[in-house]
C-alpha cells in the first residue's frame, strides 16, 4: 500500500465518525426538545390528579347544558362554575345575561376558555380564573355550578354551607350532594342536574325565624 493511500483511510474514517457523531447530537438534541414539549403540555393536566380529590376535566353534554340552564330560569345575579373545564356553561349562562365567572386549575383550559368567550361575543360578561377550588370564596356568588366527584362532594358541601348566603341556589351536576335534599331535579343519568335552594336549609330557617322574632318584640 503507498503511503498515500495509508493518509487517505483515515481521514475518511475520521470525516464518518464526525457525521455521526453530528447526527447523533441533532437526534438526542431533538427528543430532548420532545421530551420538554411534552412536559410543558402534560403537566397542567396532570398535576390536578395528583391532588387529594381529582377533578378530572369531562366536558359537559348539551343535555346537561340544557338542563343547567332551565334550573337557573327566573334567577339573576352572579355565577360561578366550579371547575369550568373549557368554559361551556359559564359562556352560556353568559349569554343568558348572567355575569359568568369559571374556576378551573388547568391553565390551558382556562386560555381557551377565554377565547371561546371572546369568539362568541360574551367576554365582557365572563372572566375565567386560574385558582384551586379550595383557596377560593364564594361568598359573593348567588348561583353556583358544580360539576364534582363524589370524593369531593362532603367537603365542597360543608365549605359552600359556610359561605353562601340564604339565597343562593346551588346546581350540582353528575353527583349530588350527600346531605342536602334537592328542591328541583331534572334530566336522566350523567345529564342529572340538582338544584339546592339555601333558604330552604335549617340554618336559614332558624336565621329567618329570629330575625322575625326580633321584628315583633
Amino acid at each position: 500500500m503507498s503511503p498515500a493511500l495509508a493518509k487517505e483511510i483515515p481521514r475518511e474514517e475520521g470525516e464518518g465518525g464526525s457525521r455521526r457523531s453530528g447526527w447523533g447530537l441533532l437526534v438526542t438534541a431533538g427528543v430532548g426538545g420532545t421530551l420538554v414539549a411534552l412536559y410543558a403540555v402534560a403537566t397542567p393536566f396532570v398535576t390536578p390528579a395528583l391532588r387529594k380529590v381529582c377533578l378530572p376535566f369531562v366536558p359537559a353534554t348539551a343535555a346537561q347544558i340544557q338542563n343547567v340552564l332551565k334550573m337557573l330560569e327566573n334567577r339573576s345575579g352572579s355565577l360561578v362554575d366550579i371547575g369550568s373545564g373549557d368554559g361551556r356553561i359559564v359562556i352560556a349562562a353568559a349569554k343568558k345575561g348572567f355575569q359568568a365567572v369559571g374556576y378551573e386549575l388547568n391553565p390551558w383550559l382556562v386560555w381557551y376558555s377565554r377565547y371561546r368567550a371572546w369568539r362568541d361575543g360574551v367576554h365582557q360578561n365572563t372572566k375565567f380564573y386560574i385558582s384551586d377550588l379550595w383557596k377560593v370564596s364564594f361568598s359573593h356568588y348567588r348561583n353556583i355550578v358544580v360539576f364534582g366527584v363524589p370524593q369531593m362532594m362532603p367537603q365542597l358541601e360543608k365549605k359552600l354551607e359556610e359561605e353562601l348566603e340564604c339565597n343562593t341556589r346551588i346546581i350540582a351536576c353528575r353527583f349530588p350532594f350527600p346531605r342536602w335534599i334537592p328542591d328541583h331535579t331534572t334530566g336522566e343519568g350523567i345529564d342529572t342536574v340538582w338544584a339546592y335552594d339555601l333558604k330552604h336549609s335549617r340554618g336559614c330557617e332558624i336565621k329567618s325565624l329570629e330575625i322575625t322574632s326580633e321584628t315583633e318584640s
